[in-house]
């Protein structure tokens, strides 16, 4: 979720402007008639999707976006009298808008991630009610709320954000993406295959589709499509340590030890830090026979995560691995 917050965050900042920018000059008196425009009735969501009440981080209430929010500043604001334009009032409800939907994109934004859900739930909502954003200007928003009502355990709103959202921008691969780790977690394995098919068709670069999609393929016994999919992943990210750590386990499953010990020799490299990278290469060195190489790598990849030690037993002072890893 972190990746497609960050990398559409840019995008959504933009439209931020251009909303403020826009909800000003549509809400401002017209100066010919003293009247607000008429924008039309604002969208109604399903019931229950609202969230009020207190939130648990103590955190102050947010502004409310009526309709009316315009004009019931300015009728408050306002000394010139029913059939006289104060500018004055005009400027202080223009600004004080501007400020409240800012505040409210912001927290439907969360870009630190550590807004509560149901603040990042009310918020999204109040502009989904609002129409603060409209037609495909709106994935965003859906794309957020998901993920607040996943964090608060509800999978069912969660899928119907993450839908609205892929409805709202059909040609998006990374909410497809969103939508595929979301059906992973289920775990509906088919659905996600499908989600992560469709993002790689809109983007065949999209490494972490690449990744979780080889996976799938090695679950699925299909070794083929999972060595296809990690050798693009290394093809377009090549400093990608994961990508060749896997590949190097999938050769190593395929009892291909050589590849697997150069592609566990270059996820080091990449990331000195990898344990299971040295886990793997001792596992292939000691199946080819090379005692004291598969020694040196089991023991450090037991030091860089002890979780692996069960995995280890010690036999005359050497350690083997006793167990698939």
């Amino acid at each position: 979720m972190d990746t497609l917050r960050r990398s559409i965050f840019w995008l959504f900042s933009a439209l931020l402007l251009v909303t403020l920018t826009a909800g000003a000059q549509s809400t401002q008196p017209n100066p010919s008639t003293g009247s607000t425009p008429n924008t039309g009735a604002p969208e109604t969501l399903s019931p229950g999707i609202t969230v009020t009440g207190a939130t648990n981080n103590n955190e102050p209430p947010l502004p409310k976006l009526p309709p009316d929010q315009f004009n019931d500043c300015y009728d408050t604001h306002n000394t010139s009298g029913p059939d006289t334009m104060d500018y004055t009032a005009m400027t202080v409800c223009e600004a004080e808008l501007a400020q409240d939907r800012k505040i409210v994109i912001e927290k439907c934004i969360n870009r630190t991630g550590k807004n509560a859900p149901e603040i990042v739930i009310q918020a999204c909502t109040e502009l989904l009610e609002q129409r603060i954003f409209i037609g495909s200007d709106r994935f965003y928003v859906y794309a957020n709320r998901a993920e607040a009502y996943l964090s608060a355990g509800d999978r069912e709103h969660a899928l119907a954000d993450y839908d609205a959202a892929v409805k709202a921008a059909p040609h998006n691969a990374k909410l497809y993406f969103n939508r595929g780790i979301f059906y992973l977690g289920q775990p509906d394995i088919d659905a996600a295959l499908r989600d992560f098919d469709k993002s790689l068709s809109l983007d065949p670069k999209m490494v972490p589709a690449l990744l979780h999609r080889a996976k799938i393929h090695k679950q699925q016994s299909d070794i083929s499509g999972a060595l296809a999919d990690y050798s693009e992943a290394i093809r377009v990210e090549p400093k990608s340590a994961a990508a060749w750590s896997e590949r190097g386990y999938l050769y190593l499953l395929q009892q291909d030890y050589d590849n697997a010990i150069n592609d566990e020799a270059e996820a080091i490299r990449l990331d000195p830090k990898l344990a299971h990278a040295y886990f793997f290469r001792g596992t292939a060195f000691q199946r080819r026979g090379d005692s004291s190489k598969a020694r040196a790598d089991i023991l450090t990849a037991v030091h860089l995560d002890p979780s692996l030690a069960r995995f280890v037993t010690n036999q005359a002072n050497k350690p083997l691995v006793t167990a698939p890893p």
